[in-house]
C-alpha cells in the first residue's frame, strides 16, 4: 500500500482492521505511531459528543416555542385591536362632525335627485295612505301627514340627508314629474328658498315640521306640486 492511500484510510478510519492497513502501517513505526495519534483524537471527540440530554429537554423546547408564538400572536393582537380601535375613533368623530356640521338643503336634494335617477322613471301609483305610513314611522315629524291623495304619486322611500331620515317623493307636475323631499326640521339644516344647476331648478318651504323641497325642470310644474302639497299636508 501506498504512502498516500494508507493516510486516506488512517483519517478516514484509524481504527480500521483491514489486513493491508494493519500490514501497512506495523511496516514503519512512524506509520503506526500516526495512527496512535489519530485513534486517541477520534477518542476525544467521541467523548465530547457524549453530552447527556435532560429528560424534560423536548418539553422544554417546545414550552419555549409555544411562548414565543405566543408573544407574537399577542403582538400582532395587540396591533390589530389599537388599528380597530383607532379606526373606530375616527369613524366616530367623523360621524359626529357630520352631524353637526350645516347642510345645504337645496344641494342636497339636487344631489339625491342624480343619485336615484331610477325614481323618476318609476311609474307606480302610490295611495297617501302608503305615504302616510311612512311619515308615521319618522318620530321626528310628529303627526305630519297627507289629508288627501296630493296629486299622482310615482315614488316613494326613504333616504338619507346627512344622518337625517327623510322621505322620497316623485310626484306628477303640471306636466312633468316633480321630485319632493320631505326632511324634518333640524337647526343645523340651511334652507334656500330657490336653487337651481344647469337642468334643475329647486323650490323650498318650510311647514310646522318639515322642510319641503321641490326639484323640477320647470316652474310651473313646481308651482303646481307646491300648491297641491299646502292644500292636502298638515
Amino acid at each position: 500500500m501506498d504512502e498516500l492511500k494508507f493516510r486516506r484510510q488512517a483519517y478516514g478510519e484509524p481504527n480500521n482492521k483491514d489486513e493491508d492497513f494493519l500490514a501497512a502501517m506495523h511496516a514503519a513505526p512512524e506509520r503506526e505511531a500516526f495512527v496512535n495519534d489519530l485513534k486517541k483524537l477520534d477518542s476525544k471527540l467521541e467523548q465530547a459528543l457524549k453530552v447527556d440530554v435532560p429528560e424534560d429537554l423536548a418539553a422544554k423546547l417546545l414550552l419555549n416555542q409555544q411562548l414565543h408564538q405566543h408573544q407574537a400572536q399577542r403582538r400582532k393582537s395587540g396591533f390589530t385591536l389599537a388599528l380597530v380601535a383607532s379606526v373606530a375613533f375616527i369613524a366616530g368623530i367623523s360621524f359626529t362632525l357630520l352631524r353637526m356640521s350645516p347642510v345645504d338643503l337645496g344641494q342636497h336634494a339636487l344631489t339625491h335627485v342624480y343619485h336615484e335617477t331610477g325614481a323618476l322613471t318609476s311609474d307606480d301609483n302610490v295611495s297617501f295612505d302608503e305615504v302616510n305610513f311612512q311619515l308615521a314611522s319618522m318620530n321626528s315629524l310628529g303627526s305630519a301627514k297627507f289629508t288627501q291623495q296630493p296629486g299622482q304619486v310615482y315614488y316613494s322611500t326613504f333616504c338619507d340627508f346627512q344622518g337625517v331620515k327623510s322621505l322620497h317623493l316623485v310626484m306628477q307636475g303640471e306636466q312633468g314629474k316633480v321630485t319632493l323631499f320631505i326632511v324634518p326640521v333640524e337647526s343645523r339644516m340651511v334652507l334656500e328658498q330657490s336653487f337651481a344647476d344647469n337642468k334643475y331648478k329647486g323650490y323650498g318651504f318650510e311647514t310646522d315640521n318639515a322642510y319641503m323641497l321641490l326639484v323640477g325642470e320647470d316652474d310651473k310644474d313646481l308651482s303646481y306640486v307646491k300648491r297641491e302639497i299646502e292644500q292636502t299636508f298638515i
